[in-house]
């Protein structure tokens, strides 16, 4: 799980993605070391090393960032969002916590596995439109969203905030307190793992709620076609 120093969930400002998004090395990691400043971080420490061992955050990034890279080399073609998503849905998975803290410390998939992630078989890809309608739906104006994105958008298709768990994100979370519900996901994979594939949902039984996948099988005919599906659960008063 992601170490209690570094960067755990929830996701405090969209609750609804569910952070952080994957977990990678980051305790105890040797690496090369500036020698502009010393080890100890005191102005006066006149020893410069070649090499030192940290952890946190600052560690694990540049694992996620190189495999990112490799997978680059693989699919010069992916977006910045199909590599990412490829991470996470390729990853090692981990073993479910019992208590609140854990479950919100290993990431909304799990620990990266950079062979698996070059054949992913499907990713979830995002564009940038997909992102702005996303700050639209939670309240950003124009203004603020050029700032982001460079673009001049209107955000006149602003919808609801309830709708920014309908990103195409390859993890699902709903964050309202309620006794009963039913909540839908909806969500488009693409296919880049060979031209004729078929993809069935699987599910792990939950005895406190209810979750189907509609359709429950996928048949692609070609490389890079998409289909979609929703992702259904609920929940009543007697279960």
């Amino acid at each position: 799980m992601v170490a209690d120093f570094s960067s755990r969930g929830p996701n405090t400002i969209v609750p609804e993605i569910m952070k952080p998004n994957i977990s990678a090395l980051g305790v105890d990691i040797l690496a090369s070391f500036s020698q502009v400043v010393s080890p100890s971080d005191n102005e006066y420490d006149k020893i410069y090393v070649k090499y030192n061992i940290i952890s946190g955050t600052s560690m694990s990034c540049p694992h996620v960032a190189g495999i990112a890279a490799y997978l680059k080399t693989f699919h010069l073609g992916w977006s910045p969002s199909a590599i990412k998503y490829a991470i996470m849905t390729s990853s090692k998975p981990k073993k479910v916590s019992n208590d609140e803290v854990g479950e919100y410390a290993y990431g909304s998939s799990s620990h990266v596995n950079p062979v698996h992630a070059v054949h992913p078989g499907l990713i979830y890809d995002i564009s940038l439109d997909d992102y702005i309608q996303m700050l639209c739906n939670l309240g950003y104006d124009s203004k603020k969203i050029k700032l982001i994105s460079g673009k001049n958008n209107s955000c006149s298709n602003a919808t609801d905030i309830s709708l920014v768990r309908d990103l195409n994100y390859p993890a699902f979370a709903d964050v309202k307190s309620r006794t009963t519900f039913t909540i839908k996901f909806e969500r488009t994979i693409t296919n880049v793992f060979q031209a004729k594939s078929i993809y069935k949902a699987s599910i792990l039984p939950n005895p406190k709620i209810k979750i189907r996948v509609v359709p429950e099988t996928l048949a692609f005919k070609s490389l890079n076609e998409k289909q979609s599906f929703v992702l259904m659960c609920s929940k009543n008063n007697f279960h």
